[in-house]
This record gives structure tokens, C-alpha cells and sequence, in this order.
């Protein structure tokens, strides 16, 4: 699982999540050192977040070269009415899990659950032995969270075209992280 490229609304500290605003160029460049990083894998499929920002990371990893599935289940949390605002807006850590309810959006539990879902559903699938899923700060961190505490990980950063390696066990349909690269720290 990997984060999409740098975004204009992350430069700017914009709250998005079911909006969606263009890769930036260093987002871009993000993009092409991850290619570059991931190019000696040989992935079975692909897969992105309906988000224009994780689909064009996507594209720039793969150069174009290898068709991909999107899906709304890897998008990232829906902040309701504060898509857009400033991030200052946010509210603290440990009230944030059901916050945005109220406001139109998701709870963390409904993201981990759609992500979690989404995953199982893709590994199930026949030929499905190294699958590369771009999709969002937000949702990597709670489908993160839905296997192990992330607090260390979150504590590192979480940047933009960071990769997540698990490994997925099919007996218990559950996930293991292996591995975080963050090629572009």
C-alpha cells in the first residue's frame, strides 16, 4: 500500500479526503523516485483510490505501462463539511475518531472497516500474490491501525509516497506489516 505524491491542498494544510486537488510537482517528482524505487518488483495488478491525486501517482509510478482497477473503497476518510478548510480545523487526536460524523463525513471505524474490506476483497482474488494499492495518508494509517498500534509509525511521519509492505495471510484473511519505505523522506 502506498500514499499518493505531494498535493496542492497539502502545501497549502487544506483538509482533504473526498475532494481532491492536483499533484503538485514535487508530488510528481515524489511519484518517479517511488517508480524508481518499486521498478524490480513484478506486481501481479494494481490498484488506486477513485481520488485523481492517488490515480495520477499511480500512473507515474507504473509510467503508464500497466492497466489498473480503481476503487472507492481505498479513497480516503469523507471530513463532511471541513473538506477544504484549513487543517487547523482538525480536531485533537484522540476526538477525531467520530468528529467528523456529525459534520456530513466518516468515523475512523467506518475507513478501517472500508479498507480492510476492500483489501480482503482484492486478495481473494485469483493471480493476486503482490498487489500495489495507492491510496491516502488517512486510510493507510487506519488500515495500519486495524492490524497493529501505529503510534510508532505515525511518530516517523507519515510523507507523501511512503510504502507500506504487508503480507497477507489467507487462512485468517488478516495483514502484516513487513516493512515501511519512505523512499522520498
Amino acid at each position: 500500500m502506498m500514499r499518493h505524491g505531494q498535493t496542492l491542498f497539502n502545501v497549502r494544510r487544506k483538509i482533504q479526503g473526498a475532494c481532491d486537488s492536483p499533484l503538485t510537482e514535487i508530488g510528481r517528482q515524489q511519484a518517479e523516485i517511488a517508480g524508481d524505487f518499486l521498478k524490480d518488483i513484478t506486481f501481479d495488478h494494481f490498484y488506486s483510490s477513485s481520488a485523481e491525486r492517488a490515480c495520477d501517482t499511480l500512473e507515474i509510478v507504473t509510467q503508464n505501462k500497466q492497466p489498473y482497477t480503481r476503487l472507492k473503497g481505498l479513497k480516503e476518510m469523507n471530513f463532511g463539511a471541513f473538506e477544504g478548510e484549513s487543517e487547523d480545523l482538525n480536531p485533537e487526536n484522540e476526538k477525531k475518531s467520530t468528529f467528523f460524523l456529525a459534520y456530513g463525513g466518516e468515523s475512523r471505524e467506518q475507513v478501517e472497516k472500508r479498507l480492510v474490506g476492500t483489501c480482503r476483497e482484492i486478495m481473494r482474488q485469483e493471480d493476486h500474490h503482490t498487489v500495489l494499492a495507492v491510496s491516502h495518508s488517512g486510510a493507510c494509517l487506519y488500515f495500519l491501525g486495524a492490524w497493529q498500534d501505529p503510534t510508532p509509525e505515525l511518530e516517523k511521519g507519515f510523507p507523501n509516497c511512503m510504502i507500506l509492505k504487508y503480507e497477507y495471510e489467507t487462512e485468517n484473511e488478516s495483514f502484516r506489516l513487513l516493512e515501511i519505505y519512505r523512499p522520498v523522506d
